[in-house]
């Protein structure tokens, strides 16, 4: 017991210090973040154990270099005076604000050999915070409303937009940020009409058509690219989506038999073990002596398979409406097999195996029609679509 105690003594040190040793390379390596993090999780359990303590030695320096160099790239950033650095002074002050906000909690931390408590520069950030803010606010409004007035293509509005919607998590309601955000999306949105045909000699059921069309239902998660299936008058599109069905074939309804002859010894009894004298035998104890009794059963066994399948070829073409050029086209081939087994037999059917048996209570079904067919295939076609809708992207 001692031993196991003494092992498991040696793994938490081992542990312990390998902790130690990840942490302190982060530091040397400048990867204060890491070393911070690595620091409070470990303190964040036991403050107080005193083999915890490189931990808090390790949060002090980390926490000091971190502090000194963001605060030297701030300065240089404002010194370059470039309002594209304006988001990076802002990120980098709340970042400093949020790692004092992350120590605070487990002050006071004692330094035993040196008898005092870790020391911690803390600065407050508000006014640096919201000064930052401020200039970054105004910079990306007016930026976006420069865009705005100047916008070429619909990629510009998307620009504005992320600039707005941005503004928006950092500042709500800064100027008239909501007007501007939603003139910025409608002017940035692509509209694709969308058109099913069918160039073949079967009819496309219409529940399968409605699904198709449903384009809620695919959960496509993009911003930018509004599909109509019901095109209105006074939008104009960019764009055409065209789900072409240029094959259907069904195959004739087929059922196939197979006949088995299935043979197999089953116990039927016991009989009586004979000594030499023609008398029953005896064991040690004195108990007649009996023997399974065997014999060989048989029958025909006859399997149906009923069959039909249903192949189905479209294709998807994406046109630019503006000059007539086919973006992309993608083909879409899939198949729906029905197939339904059942059995009849014909002699001693335990002579079958558990798996044949089961067949037996089976019997023959309606074979689904040529429309349900169709729909079923429809199945593999709407999560095919789907993945081409999310690969397809307007610009």
């Amino acid at each position: 017991m001692i031993k196991k105690y003494t092992t498991i003594l040696a793994v938490i040190f081992l542990i312990s210090c390998g902790g130690v040793k990840r942490t302190q390379e982060a530091l040397n390596s400048g990867d204060y973040d890491n070393a911070i993090n690595r620091s409070i999780k470990q303190l964040r359990d036991n403050k107080t154990k005193r083999g915890h303590q490189d931990f808090v030695y390790l949060l002090e320096e980390a926490f000091e270099k971190k502090v000194e160099r963001e605060l030297q790239q701030i300065n240089f950033w404002k010194k370059d005076g470039n309002p594209a650095h304006l988001e990076k002074i802002y990120v980098t002050y709340v970042g400093l604000n949020k790692v004092q906000e992350r120590i605070k909690p487990l002050l006071p931390l004692p330094v035993y050999a040196e008898d005092r408590n870790a020391r911690f520069n803390f600065k407050n950030y508000d006014v640096p915070i919201l000064t930052s803010k401020d200039k970054l606010s105004d910079f990306l409004y007016q930026n976006a409303t420069a865009i705005l007035e100047n916008a070429q293509t619909k990629l510009d509005y998307r620009k504005a937009y992320d600039d707005l919607k941005y503004l928006s998590e950092i500042n709500p309601g800064y100027g008239s940020l909501n007007g501007k955000m939603e003139e910025a999306y409608q002017k940035g949105l692509s509209f694709v009409k969308v058109a099913v045909t069918n160039a073949t000699d079967k009819v496309i059921p219409a529940r399968l058509e409605a699904e198709l069309l449903d384009f809620n239902a695919f959960g496509i998660n993009d911003l930018w690219t509004e599909y109509h299936t019901n095109p209105l008058e006074d939008i104009v599109y960019d764009y055409e989506m065209q789900l072409d069905f240029q094959q259907i074939n069904i195959s004739p309804e087929r059922v196939n038999e197979t006949q088995l002859i299935k043979e197999k010894l089953i116990k039927d009894g016991f009989e009586y073990v004979l000594d030499a004298n023609g008398n029953v035998a005896k064991d040690s104890l004195g108990n007649d002596i009996k023997v399974d009794k065997m014999r060989k059963v048989r029958c025909n066994f006859y399997r149906f398979a009923q069959i039909k399948t249903a192949d189905v070829g479209a294709k998807v073409r994406f046109l630019d409406l503006q000059n007539g050029q086919v973006l992309n086209a993608y083909p879409i081939n899939t198949q729906f097999i029905f197939e339904h087994m059942y059995a009849n037999v014909d002699g001693d059917r335990r002579a079958l195996d558990n798996d044949l048996v089961a067949l037996l209570d089976l019997a023959a079904v309606p074979f689904p029609t040529d429309e349900q067919m169709v729909y079923n295939a429809g199945e593999d076609i709407k999560n095919k679509l789907k993945g081409i809708l999310s690969r397809n992207r307007f610009d």
